[in-house]
């Protein structure tokens, strides 16, 4: 029912200090604004940047935080505005939760660089809880029936970061792509640029995953430690998508780029990326960032996972092992997404 008056009371797993174990926390949500959604949590995966907030990593985090951004739950109650939204409905929630919806950017269909954007745990209680409470109901995604709702989860935010730099940085059919790193977010991105019908190549430290690359659809395998490995790429792909968390050789990756080609980073590095000018300019490169997608591009991720049966590789978690989930995820012994299970 549409109700603005009644505060919602529930139940989350929290942290109250950084890097300490989360604990069940009663958070009281407030009244239910006129655009605001209230879902009741099924499925939370788990992101690195949970992981970075509860610790604070970046220096920003505020306690009591319940983390969770890659959400899908049953639409629980819905603000007097909303539209298109039932209560009873499956849906979906990722790393924004919200936005101006006046400015520019938000008016052109680019809400994820909004200045005001609302992050689903930045500042905000996330989805490791009974329920989440979306700012604004347009960042709510009904669910396609063919994709299963433990699946749904990482795609709502692993599946947009590594969806969307396909489509604002022009990616064809025909081109060459590089996904550096084959974890959480890479495993997803060569699925994707299979399907989206490029020549794949699947870039990782080790030989250990080449056949699982080549499950997921890459062409091709290189083992980047090996010597001389990333000089026998030089020149030999359009778009390169950087997933990892970790310094990179990057003058090796820019060498990678055909003329015009772009190297795109979607995965944090600890260090500044020293970037030279020359191999830029010679071939008109670029080097440019990404991150998860505004409105419109999570729900083409969603029709498009659907209509090629793309899924995550998991392994789930009763909600109450949200600890030992988390700490899976903080060492990346996890194959290739934690998914809480309510």
């Amino acid at each position: 029912m549409r109700n603005e008056e009644k505060a919602m009371i529930v139940e989350a797993h929290a942290a109250t200090a950084a890097k300490q174990a989360l604990s069940l926390q009663q958070i009281d949500l407030g009244p239910l604004g006129p655009n605001e959604v209230d879902i009741r949590v099924t499925h939370c995966g788990i992101c690195h940047t949970d992981v970075g907030m509860v610790d604070n990593e970046w220096g920003f985090s505020r306690y009591p935080l319940v983390p969770g951004h890659e959400i899908v739950g049953i639409v629980a109650a819905v603000g007097a505005n909303v539209a298109g939204l039932a209560i009873g409905q499956r849906a979906g929630l990722g790393a924004l939760c919200g936005s101006c919806m006046t400015c520019e950017y938000c008016e052109r269909g680019a809400q994820h660089v909004c200045k005001d954007a609302v992050g689903t745990i930045f500042g905000h209680h996330g989805g490791f809880a009974t329920h989440v409470r979306a700012a604004d109901w347009r960042f709510v995604f009904a669910l396609p029936d063919a994709i299963p709702s433990e699946h749904a989860g990482p795609l709502m935010c692993a599946g947009s970061t590594v969806f969307t730099p396909f489509v604002h940085y022009d990616v064809r059919p025909t081109d060459r792509v590089a996904i550096v790193g084959i974890g959480g977010l890479g495993h997803l991105a060569l699925q994707y640029a299979a399907k989206w019908g490029c020549e794949v190549t699947a870039i990782s430290t080790t030989p250990d995953k080449r056949e699982e690359a080549h499950g997921f659809g890459a062409h091709h395998f290189v083992v980047s430690a090996e010597e001389g490995a990333l000089r026998r790429v030089r020149g030999a792909f359009d778009f390169v998508l950087s997933t990892v968390a970790v310094d990179l050789p990057w003058s090796d990756y820019i060498a990678a780029l055909r003329p015009q080609g772009a190297l795109c980073i979607v995965g944090t590095s600890p260090t500044p990326v020293p970037v030279g000018l020359y191999e830029l300019l010679s071939g008109e490169r670029s080097v440019v960032g990404g991150k998860t997608g505004a409105i419109d591009d999570t729900r083409q991720m969603l029709a498009f996972t659907a209509r090629h049966q793309i899924a995550p590789m998991i392994e789930t978690f009763p909600m109450a092992q949200a600890n030992a989930a988390l700490d899976r995820t903080r060492r990346g012994t996890v194959r290739y997404r934690a998914v809480l299970v309510a």
